[in-house]
């Protein structure tokens, strides 16, 4: 490997072409692949479009932003929020006049309990709960019977059929009565159900607004002001975002830089890790190109502005993120197809058994017809049905965060259960993201002590990553590390100066030969040192070849182990990094990684991961830096290492958050266990309605004389939820 440690960088490499469309304006429509800034769409239909806030027509969902706005607030958030804790209040006392036995002497309360549960429950159904009914609605209107449908049609029934018998209580047949002589009432259920739908949905929105903060981070890595040179040499601040292909900038050392351009004046080496993932500044000169958003260095540069807005690379990042966002399919989708079917299907048994009574049924008959109707839909009630998935979901979540696994995208569970394809990025999730001296060659053969603490005392003069490796192999060898003198910098090629009367110099051989010094004097050890793949440093000293330094990227402890179980259980492995490919290829080698790609930009790890869907594979991809965000959003599964940039955490489906490659065989566990619960809850809650809908419906009335009282219906329910939020709460105790 003969490039330098320092040696130049090609951003062109990393500035992705623009193919991303941009749909027009106007209300809904079908069929479009990508949305415009200030549009809304449907975190579940990407093909609703609107040019406002709303719901969505086809699942009732609410729209949110197609790329959010740094300071988006979410209103609907804001107000299902405000209408759980009002109805939380309300429903507890309900709750207590309900299940709770009245003292003596409160007679009074008991003679009024049902006046005063229906006091109660009218604000939180008619009000907190106003949401549901009219997407419930909405739905029935457009034929997309959804889970607002089940929701709204259990919790209306429930409270109009206790509305009904508290304030009619003559249509009640004696039979039916409790053992007090009062009328059975279900006010309970209708407001304990309502808080908590709106519980939930104060979950979701929570989740899926965070899903927008990973845009937030990209785009807070732009600068809102830079400093433009006018054509008379005076410099003004203005907006980042009134800056036109161009423009002549300049960029202070340490600052961000506003926006893509070619560099015009000045040397610098420029941190681009946050856009392009290499670990290591890049060298700049004049004609070569910087991205925006990228951190200037240690010295100032001027450049001309070549792309803005849309058509820079960061906002290209921005757009791949959001759309890979809104392609993927929520779980929730599941339990609508279902409801698309259950719904009709009760409300059909329904009316069957309202009318079977009616004509065929003992008088009275049409108290009998009405409490047989109503019993079926509330057994029918969505209660377990609506909880199967979520509570699963919210006990697993917990259960992973115990085990460092941080779930963000729950959809993203069932996929890493059944994946069979990893894509794994290097720097920082199979390496430790901070260089290390791994050997060293001394030219005279000998340990080259003298020279590695001279190195060192230069460093100390350097800010370059690199410079932390040399100087700490020097401290773990306990060497005394000298000042340096009279020392010259030459921005990512290599310094010199003086330390104790010896003239020493180390970089790059182009810059030691430019120095007058006969590198042909590390021919020999070079060529040893260069089978091992990483980055050279040479040092010479009095102008004589002193020292080869090989600095690496250490992998991280146990990751060959832990690849070799993934592999064990059915995963191919696939490492894809923006170094170059000299290191890839020497870091697949130790991992035992047969598939591997260098040099890789933002767009070609994401067309890596299209290409490996396109074939029909479930692709999990793991990573830590935001040229990883793209790839990430658009995998199956994203796999964040918590040591890495905010961007990929944010972007991710799951986050790793001790930053240890072995938390992927963690978040696996967690996957299939979690799924495999979810399975067990909604094969219950089938199984209870399956059973439950025909006694309500009064099948078993010919043969035995039993009928399912609304009361042992409304048990029966609350019990079913019990069972599956039991069942969920197993996920506790899973091992990981």
């Amino acid at each position: 490997m003969n490039d330098p440690a320092r040696s130049s960088h090609n951003p062109d490499h990393h500035a992705p072409d623009d193919h991303a469309g941009c749909a027009g304006h106007g209300e809904a429509r079908a069929a479009p692949t990508a949305g415009s800034p200030g549009q809304y769409t449907c975190p579940m239909h990407p093909e609703i479009l609107k040019d406002g806030p709303g719901t969505c027509p086809i699942c009732g969902m609410g729209l949110e932003p197609v790329v959010p706005d740094k300071e988006t607030e979410n209103p609907e958030l804001k107000d299902m929020t405000r209408r759980f804790w009002i109805a939380a209040v309300l429903t507890l006392p309900i709750l207590g006049l309900a299940m709770i036995p009245l003292p003596e002497g409160w007679s009074w309360l008991a003679r009024w309990s049902h006046e005063i549960q229906l006091g109660l429950s009218l604000p939180v159904v008619a009000w907190a709960g106003a949401p549901f009914f009219v997407r419930g609605w909405e739905s029935v209107k457009s034929g997309n019977l959804n889970m607002f449908t089940l929701i709204s049609l259990g919790v209306g029934v429930a409270f109009l059929a206790s509305a009904v018998l508290v304030l009619v209580p003559g249509w009640v047949p004696p039979a039916f009565l409790t053992a007090g002589g009062q009328v059975p009432v279900y006010f309970e259920a209708a407001a304990v159900i309502t808080t908590l739908v709106l519980l939930g949905q104060v979950i979701e929105l929570r989740a899926r607004d965070r899903a927008g903060d990973a845009i937030r981070a990209l785009l807070d890595l732009a600068p809102a002001e830079a400093v433009r040179l006018n054509d008379d040499g005076s410099e003004e601040v203005v907006p980042a975002s009134d800056l036109a292909p161009g423009d002549r900038v300049r960029v202070r050392p340490g600052t961000r830089i506003p926006a893509d351009g070619r560099v015009t004046a000045g040397k610098s080496a420029v941190d681009e890790s946050m856009i392009t993932g290499e670990s290591r500044p890049v060298q700049k000169n004049p004609g070569t190109e910087v991205i925006g958003g990228s951190v200037n260095g240690n010295g100032p540069l001027t450049l001309e502005v070549t792309r803005v807005g849309r058509d820079s690379v960061l906002q290209h990042i921005v757009r791949q993120v959001a759309e890979a966002q809104r392609s993927r399919a929520p779980i929730q989708s599941v339990a609508d197809r279902v409801a698309a079917i259950f719904v009709p299907a009760v409300i059909t048994v329904a009316v069957l058994a309202f009318f079977a009574w009616l004509w065929l049924g003992p008088d009275p008959s049409a108290a009998f017809a009405v409490l047989a109707a109503v019993s079926v839909l509330i057994i029918a009630c969505p209660c377990a049905l609506g909880l199967a998935t979520p509570m699963s979901i919210m006990v697993g979540v917990g259960r992973g965060a115990q085990a460092g696994v941080l779930v963000r995208d729950s959809a993203a569970l069932e996929a890493l259960a059944s994946c069979d394809t990893l894509v794994i990025d290097k720097t920082g999730t199979v390496t430790e993201g901070r260089p290390r001296v791994t050997r060293k060659w001394s030219v005279d053969g000998g340990e080259g002590r003298d020279a590695l603490r001279y190195a060192a005392a230069l460093e100390r003069q350097s800010e370059h990553p690199l410079a932390t490796a040399i100087i700490r192999a020097a401290e773990d060898e306990e060497l005394e590390i000298g000042t340096a003198e009279d020392v010259t910098v030459e921005s990512g090629a290599g310094l010199s100066g003086t330390v104790s009367d010896r003239r020493v110099a180390l970089g790059s051989l182009a810059y030691l030969e430019g120095l007058g010094i006969d590198v042909a004097g590390f021919a020999e050890t070079a060529r040893v040192a260069e089978a091992g793949g990483e980055s050279l440093i040479y040092v010479a000293v009095d102008q004589e070849p002193a020292l080869v330094i090989a600095v690496a990227d250490p992998l991280r402890a146990g990751a060959r182990k832990t690849l070799d179980r993934l592999r064990a259980e059915g995963l191919e492995v696939i490492l894809a990094s923006g170094d170059r490919a000299e290191a890839v290829a020497q870091v697949a080698e130790e991992l035992g990684i047969e598939r591997h790609y260098g040099q890789q930009s933002p767009s070609d790890k994401q067309a890596l991961v299209e290409r490996l869907q396109a074939q029909g594979r479930v692709v999990a991809m793991t990573g830590d830096g935001v040229n990883d965000a793209p790839a990430l959003a658009k995998a199956d599964i994203g796999l964040a290492m918590g040591s890495g940039t905010d961007v990929a955490m944010e972007t991710a489906s799951l986050t790793l958050l001790k930053g240890d490659i072995v938390g992927v065989l963690r978040a696996r566990r967690l996957a299939r266990g979690v799924f495999r619960n979810i399975r067990q809850n909604l094969v219950f809650a089938f199984a209870y309605n399956t059973l439950g809908v025909p006694l309500a419906a009064g099948v078993l009335y010919p043969f035995l004389g039993l009928l399912l009282s609304p009361i042992v219906a409304s048990a029966a329910m609350s019990l079913s939820s019990v069972s599956v939020i039991g069942n969920a709460l197993r996920l506790k105790r899973l091992t990981l």
